[in-house]
């Protein structure tokens, strides 16, 4: 008997077709656990990666220290070092890189992936790592790859080299080669984003690992933590030798190659110290050169007792300070002044200064300061305190200083010589046609060797005469030139002159001031 098929609506086909995709969907689906595991991997990953980092970071700086007391000896190693900063620090930034763009495939634009929402797509490791012709697995796998032979070579130590094998291996497992898969396919081909972000993590944390073998192995070349001594010496350590009067001298006084489980006996003016790590400290109530003389009884092993001599010298003077204007003995109304500041035997973060008078004082963050009056005609004192090693403030001294106006800047044209250098012409001399329409216009400046202060120009006028020895002022457009002057400059021939007059220009102290000089302009 033949069977009729009834006819499928095509709502019914709908239906079937969502029912397919939802089995498949449920096919692919990861388990919560799974990707609660990957994120406590991940996070495990990340804290011990900024461990292994700080503990890099203070190799580098040892080996920055190492190198600046002896460079010819540690020089060789520290390039290398810098090399392998180089070259890990590219290799992690880049990993970083792949993972946030990871993260914004799975979760949009502002996608995190340290706070990943949609950790089990499927498709973002894929599309960012394996699209064709924009998926950087290959390019990651080659980064890997030539990582581990450039630091491979770094090293003749065949455990580290193992080391570096095994934890930058871009091999496929050898159970898992039957898949037929590269390195890059095998590890993110339909992979949950955080199973990706997590391996990434996990390429960064054996990136900072094997840069930290590398920087013990180098330092080991060097012998920086190496310590040798041929005798012993009784040594004093001040804090200071020039003390200001009411400060204290401190010192520590020690012996080289001490035994830890005995301390020595350390007698001053033939009275003993009572501190346990030989600190020492005298109240310094008047100037003048002093001496501290002593010794020190140590139990050798025969249990008798050696005894060595130290002698110290230091300081005492009066409170006195150094203040002086970096390029002259006044200051000028309404300029940025600077101004260095000292006090013997006080470090500049324990000094501080204040302005009494019209204006301000600050600092210029690089250990002077800068001093704006704003007064022309009255003084300004600077007023220096110092902190001694109590705490305590103590006055260093006033110091005056009178204030002027800036005095008038110059008018020069700018220009460019055959070889590219800017020059400066004053007049005096001829200036060639080409340099003189290759300039702007005119610029003003304080130039006499202590100043270098620019003033804008504001206008300028220019006076040329006819064959007739009729006068033509033609006025400028602010600071260039107008192109009435323009064109009146390019009539000229050689030895004809015209002049610049009535410059009108304003200098960083907000006063506006009618120049006085003329520059006469000759044509070479």
């Amino acid at each position: 008997m033949k069977v009729k098929k009834q006819r499928v609506s095509p709502r019914q086909k709908m239906i079937n077709l969502m029912y397919v995709l939802l089995m498949a969907m449920l096919a692919l689906n990861v388990s919560s656990d799974v990707l609660n595991g990957f994120t406590l991997v991940d996070e495990s990953l990340t804290k011990s990666t900024e461990i292994t980092n700080k503990q890099n970071q203070r190799l580098y700086q040892d080996f920055e220290d190492r190198m600046a007391q002896n460079p010819e000896k540690v020089g060789e190693w520290y390039k290398r070092a810098m090399e392998v900063k180089t070259l890990s620090d590219s290799i992690y930034t880049f990993a970083d890189d792949l993972k946030t763009r990871i993260a914004k495939k799975a979760d949009g634009e502002n996608g995190d992936y340290r706070n990943l929402v949609n950790r089990e797509d499927l498709e973002a490791s894929t599309y960012v790592m394996l699209a064709p012709g924009t998926g950087e697995g290959k390019a990651l796998y080659d980064a890997i790859t030539s990582y581990r032979t450039k630091v491979l070579e770094m090293t003749s130590d065949p455990v580290l080299q193992e080391v570096i094998k095994n934890n930058l291996s871009t091999n496929v497992p050898q159970r898992d080669i039957s898949m037929q898969k590269n390195w890059q396919e095998y590890h993110f081909e339909s992979m949950p984003a955080i199973a990706a972000i997590t391996l990434l993590t996990k390429i960064q944390n054996d990136v900072r690992y094997i840069e930290g073998e590398l920087l013990h192995a180098l330092q080991n070349n060097i012998d920086v933590s190496d310590v040798r001594v041929n005798q012993i010496q009784a040594l004093v350590i001040p804090s200071s030798t020039n003390i200001v009067r009411g400060g204290n001298f401190q010192a520590q006084i020690i012996l080289a190659a001490v035994d830890s489980t005995q301390r020595p006996q350390i007698f001053i003016d033939e009275k003993q110290l009572t501190s346990e790590n030989g600190e020492y400290s005298v109240q310094c109530s008047k100037s003048g050169n002093y001496t501290m003389d002593g010794y020190m009884l140590v139990n050798d092993g025969s249990g008798s007792q050696s005894r060595y001599d130290f002698k110290q010298s230091y300081t005492v003077v009066d409170p006195t300070a150094t203040v002086s204007a970096s390029m002259m003995n006044v200051f000028y109304a309404g300029y940025s002044n600077p101004v260095s500041i000292s006090v013997p035997g006080v470090p500049g973060n324990k000094i501080s200064a204040t302005l009494k008078g019209k204006g301000s004082i600050k600092s210029d963050g690089k250990g002077g300061y800068i001093v704006v009056p704003t007064k022309v005609g009255e003084e300004v004192v600077i007023a220096v305190t110092a902190r001694n090693d109590a705490g305590k403030s103590q006055s260093m001294g006033e110091y005056s200083f009178r204030v002027r106006q800036l005095p008038d800047p110059t008018p020069f044209i700018e220009y460019k010589d055959k070889d590219g250098n800017t020059q400066r012409y004053r007049g005096g001399k001829g200036l060639s046609k080409q340099a003189l329409m290759r300039s702007n216009g005119i610029v003003a400046a304080i130039d006499d060797g202590l100043l270098n202060i620019g003033f804008k120009v504001i206008s300028f006028e220019t006076v040329f005469y006819d064959n007739m020895g009729n006068a033509k002022p033609l006025q400028s457009e602010g600071t260039n030139f107008s192109a009435r002057q323009k064109d009146m400059m390019e009539s000229l021939s050689r030895g004809k002159r015209f002049y610049i007059s009535h410059v009108k220009a304003v200098g960083p102290d907000g006063v506006e001031r009618l120049l006085p000089t003329t520059l006469e302009v000759i044509i070479n």
